[in-house]
């Protein structure tokens, strides 16, 4: 971290991180390059995705059981509330529950149910929610139906404010805000015609941009063959230049509000999230549900279906089953060498050696100490982190006292 951020001020920048599981050692790790640049941590802005509800539902990234991992996320919670105001605890994800295959409708409500299972955990640490619930923000997918993706938005800042305010007793207005990052559907590129995803993603963030996103990301059109390259990543922004500032969409909040169609589909999208909540809850909640397999046998079904209508052709991929036209690739391909992962591991290898190891093994031992106990974690993780213990390490100290989560095969 303190290499990535050399002669970067972190007083005057804002940072995303989108990372899970250890999320809680990266914020501290990026605390600790702050506090080392002689900046307090009341002055940091950034967000951690943070979201360990979804990896369950739908990424499958996780580390610990989901009881531990909710305790550590509250931890992350509950630390920006006193020492880092100005940071967004969670990144709320339905992105990677759409990437898995979920309709628009079940990333809407799983995601929602994700978002007020965290309110719910905080609240009973004992935290008001107008200390917090202003710093959550949501991350969602735009995939290719593009009234569908206008509507899903609609309907979850609707949802969100409305259950923030009459079940969780939310007076500040910040805290009935849905703050959303929108991020075109990496699952829709295709690696046939390339250039064909240039026209998808102008599509899903024109969508973004009509249903109200703050912040959006546009993927490159060669994603389906590689990382991206420079020329690719250049089109993406590009993409994002000419909606902003030649399109007139985002002149104007709302703009679609009152179209029949627009205002059908965004209640029909809501009352079905609504069928979904009360499922949830008849599971007992969402870990619950998780342990049931529930959204997970509801993701792979959608998926499958999707599936099948592409084989049958009752859905048209432009390019893939439908219109095509059989040409070799002759797009560049970005390849990166392997003499970056070796260097990496000699810098990490140097530092175990260097740093005052006395110091690192009392750290961790405190940590454990603490994970055993009920004490928030935060200020245990960043000494660790202040006497360079690296991610491994502190997750390992961890996964003495809480364990690895297995998740049950799906039937």
């Amino acid at each position: 971290m303190e290499t990535l951020f050399d002669g970067i001020d972190l007083s005057k920048i804002s940072t995303s991180m989108t990372i899970n599981a250890p999320a809680s050692i990266l914020l501290a790790m990026y605390i600790v390059t702050a506090e080392k640049q002689g900046h307090p941590p009341d002055q940091l802005r950034g967000t951690i995705q943070n979201d360990i509800l979804k990896e369950y539902i739908a990424q499958k990234s996780w580390i610990f059981p989901p009881e531990p991992s909710m305790r550590l996320i509250v931890d992350t919670i509950e630390y920006c509330a006193k020492c880092v105001p100005q940071w967004y605890t969670i990144s709320i994800s339905g992105y990677h529950i759409r990437e898995a295959g979920s309709t628009a409708v079940q990333e809407l409500a799983f995601t929602l149910a994700d978002g007020f299972a965290y309110v719910e955990a905080a609240m009973e640490r004992g935290l008001d929610v107008d200390d917090f619930a202003p710093r959550l923000s949501f991350f969602f997918n735009s995939h290719n139906n593009f009234f569908e993706e206008i509507c899903k938005y609609r309907a979850a800042r609707r949802i969100w404010a409305k259950r923030m305010k009459n079940k969780y007793g939310a007076k500040n207005p910040e805290s009935m805000r849905l703050r959303f990052h929108t991020q075109t559907a990496g699952v829709s590129l295709t690696a046939q015609e390339p250039e064909n995803n240039i026209v998808r993603v102008t599509l899903q963030g024109l969508a973004a941009v009509l249903g109200g996103t703050q912040s959006l990301h546009t993927n490159s059109f060669d994603e389906a063959l590689c990382l991206p390259t420079e020329k690719a990543v250049k089109i993406a922004l590009r993409t994002q230049q000419i909606i902003a500032h030649e399109s007139g969409a985002a002149d104007t909040v709302d703009p679609l509000a009152g179209s029949y169609y627009v205002e059908w589909l965004t209640n029909k999208m809501e009352a079905e999230a609504g069928a979904y909540f009360d499922k949830i809850e008849e599971l007992g909640g969402v870990i619950p549900a998780i342990k049931a397999n529930f959204f997970q046998k509801e993701i792979a079904n959608s998926s499958y279906k999707y599936q099948q209508e592409i084989e049958r052709n009752e859905r048209i991929i432009v390019g893939v089953n439908d219109l095509q036209i059989r040409e070799p690739c002759s797009t560049p391909l970005l390849k990166i060498d392997e003499k970056v992962a070796e260097e990496q591991i000699n810098n990490l290898q140097n530092l175990k050696e260097s740093r005052n190891n006395e110091l690192f093994k009392e750290s961790l031992i405190n940590l454990k100490q603490a994970a055993e106990g009920s004490e928030n974690l935060m200020p245990f993780i960043i000494e660790a982190v202040r006497n360079y213990a690296s991610v491994g390490e502190i997750i390992n100290t961890l996964k003495e006292v809480f364990g690895i989560y297995q998740e049950d095969s799906i039937f």
